[in-house]
């Protein structure tokens, strides 16, 4: 993996914390990267989950130059291809999808797989990754799950989505194994619909107050 490479995992290992964002127009787009970037937490997972993913990330890129952008729910290689352009520095996918893994390794672009279960794992193992997304984080065993992965895949480091919260983020991110926790608890849905960016930004700085010295911690380890 290269340097850029590095430095981008380092400094999401940092923050600690990766927002799931997704749009429900392309006029928040602007706004809620504000918000993040007030909270502390300046980087957005922008998903594909909604048709404004594309054009909120010009946006964010254009307006709001300090929020860190990755795509998120990536399921092919066009989709990839138009986030790159768009201006996002990494590919998270929900599913160990070969191609688009493939595409990202042979172009320098930071690639974060979803992995589930330990034949995913070690597909991305493979590869000659060493960070994934382990999604969806609680439906497959959560903190439990990812205790027993230590084993085997000494080597792997994983951002758990789906389930995570304010709640069990403790619980996660103070694992050896997770470099990062992820999910849309930054950005609370009502908040979100009501446009909201001061509770947006507080939710942030919640999760920032969670994880910040669990990191710090596990630093000194």
């Amino acid at each position: 993996m290269s340097d850029k490479n590095d430095q981008e995992l380092h400094y999401l290992e940092q923050l600690g914390v990766v927002p799931l964002v997704t749009l429900h127009s392309v006029e928040e787009a602007v706004p809620l990267a504000q918000a993040l970037e007030r909270g502390g937490v300046p980087v957005a997972e922008v998903t594909f989950r909604s048709p404004y993913a594309i054009e909120g990330m010009k946006r964010i890129r254009d307006e709001v130059p300090g929020v860190t952008l990755v795509a998120g729910t990536v399921h092919t290689v066009e989709q990839a291809k138009a986030s790159i352009e768009a201006g996002c520095k990494g590919l998270v996918t929900p599913a160990f999808t070969e191609a688009i893994v493939d595409y990202a390794l042979e172009n320098d672009i930071l690639i974060l797989p979803g992995t589930a279960v330990p034949s995913d794992v070690d597909k991305a193992y493979q590869k000659g990754l060493r960070y994934v997304k382990f999604f969806p984080a609680e439906a497959y065993g959560g903190v439990k799950t990812l205790k027993a992965l230590a084993g085997p895949f000494a080597e792997m480091k994983f951002l758990p989505t789906g389930g995570v919260s304010l709640k069990n983020a403790a619980d996660y991110i103070a694992l050896k194994n997770v470099f990062a926790i992820g999910g849309s608890f930054p950005v609370p849905s009502a908040a979100q619909k009501a446009h909201d960016w001061d509770a947006v930004a507080q939710a942030c700085k919640d999760a920032r107050a969670i994880v910040e010295p669990i990191i710090a911690a596990k630093a000194n380890d």
